[in-house]
């Protein structure tokens, strides 16, 4: 989820970029300091759907070796509703995808999302696929256990399209970030300014309800008319960030958590089924309604004097830790609960995947990103290069 993922560094040259591309009618950008508080958001919303899968979700008791709302009531209460981290990771990836791509090619847009995506995420699907075909599955057949076909599959990203199933259940957000992707590097090949954004977060936002009214798979693949409000909200609220606030950009806000609400009816459906009781539907909407606020807080400077550097770090654990803490922490939980009391086991596998995230971005992102970046970069330059006037000419003489 880019939410999901970090663009630390893309955010920092976006917010003092020149905005080369902004229409004449656009308001002044504004300039403001780096939005540390954006890193520390991504873990929280991280974290919150670990204590989903881990303590929210009853439908595994083999996990626990019992249910999480008998062995602990509270933290079972926190995780039945945290499920909504999700939405708190589309709302910054709308904002954080729109800012790192203001002023840049797709060139640029491409290299960011791959050289941020990849490297973690094949790494953690290989570690989880070593789990499963390694370890005896806590359901006691074999029927968790990947395939070679669905591992290669799994690697590319794109395995739900093709309808194979994802090697760990949380991958799914992945697909819809990767939608999004698609959508707005359209906008960026054509260029982003003020008016032309605005224009994008209107029409995407009409062909999301068309879809939730005609029986198109196609039209409904592409707009996501249930979690495209989120999105959308994002990138409205980061040019409040950038341009400031002003009746259109909050009437858009608004109008999106109006139908981001109404979404939840048929969202909160699946999550029941995982909790195996009913959730409150209001305490759903004051999650979501919060999501909204603090996103938007961020936007005007609430939290600019929250400058903690170490958030970096935090919000470079997000990622990783998502892509690992689902059927490997289930792994965990179910081996160390015997030996430990719940809230302790809760603590210690927290920290082991806490620290398998670091090793992960700090042995494999760091040294990769850069590589890749390098290589993507001179891939680009020569296709560049070669579309000049005579530039396939020159190259081979």
């Amino acid at each position: 989820m880019s939410s999901i993922t970090s663009a630390s560094d893309d955010r920092q040259i976006a917010v003092h970029a020149s905005d080369r591309t902004t229409a004449p009618e656009a308001p002044a950008p504004v300039k403001r300091p780096r939005l540390y508080v954006l890193d520390g958001l991504r873990l929280i919303a991280a974290l919150g759907v670990v204590m989903w899968h881990w303590v929210g979700v009853e439908r595994f008791p083999a996990v626990w070796h019992g249910k999480p709302s008998e062995l602990m009531p509270t933290a079972h209460l926190v995780g039945a509703y945290s499920w909504t981290g999700v939405e708190l990771f589309f709302l910054i990836s709308g904002f954080v995808i729109c800012m790192s791509c203001w002023g840049r090619s797709v060139g640029d847009f491409v290299t960011s999302r791959v050289v941020r995506l990849f490297p973690a995420y094949w790494v953690c699907v290989l570690a989880t696929a070593a789990c499963l075909l390694v370890v005896p599955t806590i359901w006691g057949d074999n029927t968790h256990r990947p395939t070679l076909s669905r591992i290669l599959t799994n690697l590319s990203m794109v395995n739900m399209p093709l309808g194979v199933d994802n090697l760990d259940p949380v991958y799914w957000t992945l697909w819809a970030e990767l939608r999004f992707y698609l959508l707005f590097g359209i906008m960026v090949a054509i260029g982003l300014t003020y008016r032309r954004v605005l224009a994008f977060c209107g029409i995407w936002g009409v062909f999301a309800l068309l879809a939730a009214q005609v029986n198109i798979p196609l039209l409904t693949a592409i707009v996501q008319p249930v979690y495209a409000w989120y999105f959308i909200a994002g990138i409205a609220i980061f040019l409040m960030y950038r341009f400031g606030a002003n009746l259109l950009l909050w009437g858009i806000v608004g109008f999106c958590w109006l139908m981001a609400q109404d979404s939840l009816r048929g969202v909160v459906g699946g999550y029941e089924y995982g909790a195996e009781h009913r959730l409150s539907w209001s305490l759903t909407l004051a999650c979501t309604t919060i999501a909204f606020a603090v996103v938007i807080a961020a936007a005007l400077g609430v939290f600019d004097r929250i400058q903690w550097k170490w958030l970096t770090v935090a919000g470079a654990l997000t990622y990783p830790v998502y892509l690992l803490h689902q059927e490997i922490g289930w792994q965990l939980i179910t081996r160390i609960r015997p030996h430990l009391d719940p809230y302790p086991t809760l603590a210690v596998v927290t920290a082991v995947m806490l620290f398998a995230a670091y090793l992960v971005h700090r042995l494999v992102e760091r040294p990769l990103a850069p590589l890749m970046k390098r290589k993507m970069d001179a891939s680009f330059a020569q296709v560049r290069a070669d579309e000049a006037p005579g530039g396939a000419r020159r190259r081979k003489g």
